[in-house]
């Protein structure tokens, strides 16, 4: 079992590779509890990722809330060694589908 911070830094590499335009943002669970660990802007739109150790991580209070509600705004996943390239692959659907918003 990989260690969750040693994951979490390997993951952030691996989209800001992924995307040209990116910014992976780590958020403070001390400030909200439950917040997912990294938000992701891109000029397409945004992601929070929680990152879990493994598939069998518990969900601390709120997690699972906020995970839900913020992938109905647009998208949200919790991620982990077992489900990566799944969560990847959506994420990269989801912020490559949609039209640049130009102003």
């Amino acid at each position: 079992m990989k260690n969750e911070n040693k994951f979490q830094a390997e993951l952030i590499k691996e989209i800001k590779e992924m995307f040209v335009d990116v910014l992976v943002m780590k958020l403070d669970s001390g400030y909200m509890q439950g917040i997912p660990d990294l938000l992701i802007l891109h000029p397409n739109g945004w992601a929070v990722l929680e990152v879990k150790r493994s598939n069998n991580e518990p969900f601390q209070p709120n997690q699972e809330y906020y995970i839900d509600l913020l992938d109905q705004w647009s998208f949200a996943a919790m991620i982990c060694p077992e489900n990566r390239r799944d969560v990847l692959n959506d994420l990269r659907s989801k912020l490559s589908r949609r039209e640049r918003v130009t102003r």
